[in-house]
């Protein structure tokens, strides 16, 4: 409780706030986070079935060589996160970070789209492996990134193959992809969440010249994939800011 009160007191105080997230945030609105592979067998049963890791599925090449799996499993993510509620946690997260003087912005490894579905600012927030809710093209033919908004992909539960027709792209009509940045991914255009780590690092200069107390509050990450626990301390060393 004493470590709680403290915690509490030094998110009072601050004059702006820095929400870094993994998967572990959206578990109480019910999405998977893939913990290890039986995480990912758990949550579609015909993976494991075949035999296919999560790192196995999460990769471009897949595209190329099912591209109806691949699609499938993208496609079922896609449905699921624009279906899905965010929590109430995210909402209240949103309520202190608006009281801030300086106000907030969001790091997340997430590609779900759920802090933008719980009112949060789109411009406010990096999500550094992209999002499923942005398409690129699969060679890619230009660095073009588009809004997936009125894309519908149909999945079959009993394989967890999309229908044709699959997402294409805009301009050389190749396989289009989601702008995720998968395992051993060499082609994923990286331009969107570039420019979201630009708008984060000017905010976070900004703080530091005015001398603001940044409050940096780490919720669902942990070390299996350490991108979002790395840039937690990374920020915390050189801004001066509390770590929660």
């Amino acid at each position: 409780m004493i470590n709680l009160n403290k915690a509490a007191d030094l998110i009072n105080s601050a004059d702006a706030i820095l929400i870094t997230a993994g998967a572990g945030m959206g578990v109480d609105s019910g999405l998977p986070d893939f913990r290890g592979n039986q995480g990912f067998w758990n949550a579609y049963p015909p993976m494991a079935k075949a035999g296919i890791s999560f790192s196995e599925m999460a990769n471009p090449s897949q595209f190329e060589n099912n591209p109806n799996l691949a699609w499938g499993f993208y496609g079922h993510r896609l449905n699921l996160y624009r279906n899905t509620q965010p929590h109430d946690g995210f909402f209240q997260l949103l309520e202190i970070a608006n009281n801030k003087s300086e106000k907030y912005f969001v790091f997340t490894s997430n590609v779900d789209g759920q802090f933008q579905k719980a009112g949060f600012n789109s411009a406010n927030i990096e999500e550094c492996h992209g999002s499923i809710h942005h398409f690129q093209c699969v060679i890619p033919c230009s660095q073009e990134i588009w809004k997936a908004d009125n894309t519908k992909i149909a999945v079959q539960k009993s394989n967890f193959e999309a229908d044709a027709p699959l997402p294409r792209c805009k301009h050389c009509s190749e396989l289009a992809r989601p702008n995720i940045l998968m395992f051993g991914d060499w082609g994923w255009i990286s331009k969107r969440s570039n420019e979201q780590n630009n708008r984060l690092n000017e905010w976070l200069s900004k703080n530091l010249q005015k001398n603001r107390r940044l409050v940096i509050v780490e919720i669902g990450a942990g070390t299996a994939v350490a991108t979002v626990r790395y840039t937690s301390e990374q920020i915390a060393r050189d801004y001066e800011a509390t770590l929660i």
